[in-house]
Order: C-alpha cells, then sequence, then structure tokens
C-alpha cells in the first residue's frame, strides 16, 4: 500500500506565532520536520499543509511541497483531510506528522509505514513504546506533578487497541504477565479511515480524557498500535519558547537525526 506523509504547519499557534519558521540550532523546525519525513523510507510523498502563505513560500524556498489549507480546521487531523484534496493525494494511507514533532526518529514513521502492508486491515495506526521499570517509575513520578501529562494505551494479541488513557494503564496487580505502554501522539489513517474519522462528531470519552483517538474507538474503528524503539534518542516537541531550548540541547548531546 502507498502512504503519503503530510505535515500539518499551522502559522498561528496561541503559544508560539510563526512556529514552523522558528529557528532550532540553526535550521527552522519545520524543515527538520520535513528532513525527517524525507529520510523515511517507503513513503511515495512528503507535502507540507498550512493555513498561512507565508509558510507555504518558507517551505518552497527549502524545497518542499506545500498546500494551503482553510483557517477553520480545528487540529491537525482536519488538516491533513483537507490537505488530501487540496493536494490530490492518492496515497491509500497518509501519515499525519505534526510539525513540532522535531526528534522523531525516521524509523518511527518506517515502522508505521510498513504496518501498511498487514495483511490485517485497520482505520489508524500508531505507534507506542514499551516502558522499562525505570521508565514506568518516571512517568508516575511527573504524572504526581502533572496528571494530564503522558498517554498510555493497551491492545489486544493482534495489537488492536483497547484504550488510551491519561491513567496509566493497565494496572499491575501481578507483575512480569504485561507490560505498560506510552503511547506516542502520530497517527497514519487510511484514506477511508480518515475520511470515516472527520465526519465524526466528538464522543463522550474522548472529551473525558480529551484524547482525540478515543473517538475513533467509540465508533467502533480499528486502531492498529505498532511497538517501536526510540534506540537510545529522546522524544521531544516544541510547544513553548522553554521547550527550543530544551530541544536544542538534546540535540548538542545525541546528534542530529538527519543529516543536510
Amino acid at each position: 500500500m502507498s502512504v503519503a506523509i503530510v505535515i500539518p504547519a499551522r502559522y498561528g499557534s496561541q503559544r508560539l506565532q510563526g512556529k514552523p519558521m522558528l529557528n532550532i540550532a540553526g535550521v527552522s523546525l519545520l524543515e527538520r520536520v520535513w528532513r525527517i519525513a524525507h529520510a523515511a523510507k517507503g513513503a511515495s510523498r512528503v507535502v507540507i499543509a498550512t493555513e498561512d502563505e507565508r509558510v507555504a513560500t518558507f517551505a518552497r524556498g527549502f524545497g518542499a511541497e506545500a498546500v494551503m489549507t482553510s483557517e477553520s480546521c480545528r487540529n491537525g487531523t482536519e488538516r491533513v483531510a483537507e490537505a488530501i484534496e487540496a493536494a490530490g493525494i492518492v496515497e491509500e494511507g497518509v501519515i499525519n506528522f505534526q510539525g513540532d514533532a522535531v526528534l522523531t526518529p525516521p524509523w518511527i514513521l518506517e515502522e508505521m509505514i510498513a504496518a501498511f502492508s498487514s495483511p490485517a486491515g485497520f482505520d489508524i495506526v500508531t505507534p507506542a513504546v514499551r516502558l522499562t521499570d525505570d521508565m514506568l517509575a518516571e512517568l508516575r513520578a511527573h504524572k504526581e506533578k502533572a496528571p494530564s501529562s503522558g498517554t498510555t494505551v493497551t491492545f489486544d494479541l493482534n495489537h488492536n487497541a483497547l484504550y488510551f488513557s491519561k491513567q496509566i494503564i493497565p494496572f499491575i496487580r501481578k507483575p512480569g504477565f504485561t507490560s505498560v505502554y506510552r503511547h506516542i501522539g502520530l497517527y497514519g489513517y487510511t484514506q477511508s479511515g480518515l475520511k470515516r474519522y472527520v465526519a465524526l462528531p466528538p464522543s463522550p470519552l474522548e472529551n473525558t480524557e480529551g484524547l482525540e483517538q478515543l473517538r475513533a474507538l467509540e465508533n467502533g474503528m480499528t486502531v492498529r498500535v505498532v511497538v517501536v524503539d526510540y534506540r537510545g534518542r529522546t522524544h521531544a516537541s516544541v510547544d513553548t519558547p522553554e521547550d527550543i531550548a530544551v530541544v536544542e540541547q538534546l540535540i548538542a548531546r545525541e546528534g542530529e537525526l538527519v543529516s543536510a
């Protein structure tokens, strides 16, 4: 199955105006994400979707394909759906690769792309990381300060999601039977799955937990969970001005994910 990557990139971020064009260790945030997408093997097309001509012009300046979408899109998923029409994307699978996911290793995208070749059908594919005991202890400690931080996921024996939660799930009464998996907020859709999803109204559990993927589960859609390994790299994105320094420090310590 052919797969395209769409990068939603809003200029009008509430916390960081012009965020896609911000400089991160000498390279703009948007170009870094675009380079990662291009480095992922198996993607037949990479498209940047924005609501602002300044971002589109900027993206075309470093060689990217960019299309305009409306300002009324409420989230990246709706922007990806619009981009399919605007760019004439014909690939059967589409990955929504957020424009601020600047430290996502390209092999994470490759694992998602590979899932589209699985013989078992799904509507949505999303990655998760198995937590070690130390990582789980760190998550629990962090949640004492910020309860809504971090999302975990449980899935069945076919790796289809059962539930996502801001709580740590499952409750481990007897260690050794299963593990805790932390969800990574990237999504790939079949074209039909994306059309169905964006046509659905927000659902009760989605509104309760503040997790858009629960809308899919509540409506009987199949969400495939791909277990991935960051191979020692640190996951991070840019949401606030303070995040820029953090990401730059990580790049200095761990090296560039993709060479120029």
